[in-house]
């Protein structure tokens, strides 16, 4: 079962007074990258929950915001009186040289950055212990996103792999009838620049032989089919990503289809393997998508 870099994954509950909202969204990304968003309250645990989504979510651009929704108690703060004091001369003597009423200073004070702060808190271990079951509940909402967005990649990449084989297959039929038109087109430029009584038939057929099996195909066919079978047992393994693994697999697909087009010189030939191209490139944007 394949499983999509892309989800999205919720969880709300009420940890002791507060009450958390974990939001985390995740698209396709090469390695795992995370954008983290947390309220003070849980800055001293930063690096556990970072650990956890990384364990948990293996790949992806992973954006994350944890809220702290109000609740209507009253949080505690701090007024910096020294911040204040150092604040209020400069406004004083402004004040006064623009002949301002200083009545309003204090107001202006108290919304000046660092004067009144919250009051520092985190959360109890108890608290601490609820709440990774709320992060952990959000990871599992995202990942069950992923399944279900997995198992439409699963089917499209089938689909591709598939009709890649069935062109491949057309391919094969056609490659006895490609070498006896290139041995027929050969002899037959021969007798018309050359005459028939002026070239040496045995050695035409050596060198018929040779440039035939130059431009012989069938090793990669079986190269082609054995890494479409892969591609496909890849998919039904256990492991759980397998993005990287499918990814390379295509480029060897790639690679025996693009030799085949180089060797063909055969027009109906030329026309599967386009269409192999085709669906390969579908196939290598959707992998990008695969966990």
């Amino acid at each position: 079962m394949l499983k999509s870099m892309t989800g999205f994954g919720r969880a709300e509950r009420s940890v002791g007074d507060k009450t958390f909202l974990v939001d985390i969204k995740s698209l396709n990304g090469k390695q795992f990258e995370l954008s983290l968003k947390l309220p003070s309250v849980l800055k001293p645990f930063e690096f556990d929950i970072r650990k956890i989504l990384s364990e948990k979510l293996l790949r992806g651009s992973v954006d994350c915001t944890v809220s702290l929704k109000d609740t209507g108690t009253a949080k505690p703060v701090t007024i910096n009186t020294d911040l204040a004091k150092a604040y209020y001369k400069p406004l004083a003597d402004l004040s006064a040289e623009l002949k301002l009423d200083p009545s309003h200073i204090l107001s202006t004070l108290v919304k000046l950055p660092e004067v009144i702060t919250p009051s520092s808190e985190t959360l109890s271990d108890a608290d601490w212990a609820d709440f990774k079951n709320v992060l952990h509940a959000a990871i599992e909402d995202l990942n069950n996103h992923r399944l279900d967005e997995g198992r439409s990649l699963e089917e499209d990449l089938a689909n591709r792999i598939n009709n890649i084989s069935k062109q491949q297959n057309e391919v094969i039929k056609l490659e006895p009838l490609r070498k006896q038109k290139i041995r027929e087109g050969i002899t037959r430029l021969l007798e018309e620049n050359v005459g028939k009584e002026n070239y040496d038939g045995n050695r035409l057929e050596q060198e018929l032989i040779y440039y035939i099996e130059k431009i012989d195909i069938s090793e990669e066919q079986v190269r082609l089919k054995n890494h479409c079978d892969y591609f496909h047992s890849l998919m039904n393994e256990a492991e759980e990503t397998k993005g990287k693994k499918l990814s390379f697999v295509l480029q060897e697909i790639g690679r025996e289809i693009n030799t085949t087009g180089s060797k063909a010189y055969d027009s109906t030939i030329q026309k599967f393997v386009v269409m192999m191209k085709d669906e390969l490139e579908k196939a290598k944007e959707q992998v990008l998508n695969v966990l």
